[in-house]
């Protein structure tokens, strides 16, 4: 679908959900996206399977593997949400501090956004998680907003950040 200088940001298939499932333990994805944690490989295949069904969808969500060497090592997505559409991404703990998140969230949304006529994209993360600040302001993003917000169904401190296109 989608290559980047090193990266491929495919479609999802059913097969990937082991590796699905193993990266969705990943401590800093149980701390910072604790709904997208998938205990077994059937959970995460039955996730897999409404993903590709959303790809049909009109508002989605749409969420896509990323791929270093043909190796799943995160994924990234576009979520509709009340004031447009949310961008999320997550990076396994053994690939972090290589770019990877920055390179796959620019890629991605060069393409989705031309495609989803998009030209406004969120960027919201607690505030305690430095490393997505950084990816969100290296790709492009702003800081709009910080302070006390809604995230991932409980009210903490977060900053949403916003990039126009």
């Amino acid at each position: 679908m989608i290559k980047t200088r090193r990266l491929e940001i495919v479609e999802f298939k059913v097969e990937m959900a082991e590796s699905v499932s193993l990266l969705s333990l990943d401590e800093d994805n149980k701390r910072f996206m604790p709904d997208e944690v998938f205990e077994t490989k059937e959970i995460a295949e039955t996730v897999i399977m409404s993903l590709i069904e959303a790809y049909q969808c009109e508002n989605g969500p749409f969420v896509y593997p990323i791929l270093f060497n043909r190796k799943h090592i995160g994924h990234v997505e576009l979520i509709r949400i009340d004031k447009g559409y949310e961008v999320g991404y997550h990076i396994g703990k053994a690939y972090c501090g290589l770019g990877y998140a920055t390179e796959a969230l620019i890629g991605f949304l060069n393409y989705i956004c031309k495609v989803k006529k998009i030209d406004k994209v969120y960027g919201i993360c607690d505030s305690k998680n430095v490393a997505s600040q950084k990816v969100l302001i290296k790709a492009g993003f702003v800081l709009e907003y910080e302070g006390m917000g809604k995230y991932h169904g409980s009210v903490t401190h977060i900053c949403r950040y916003q990039k126009v296109f």
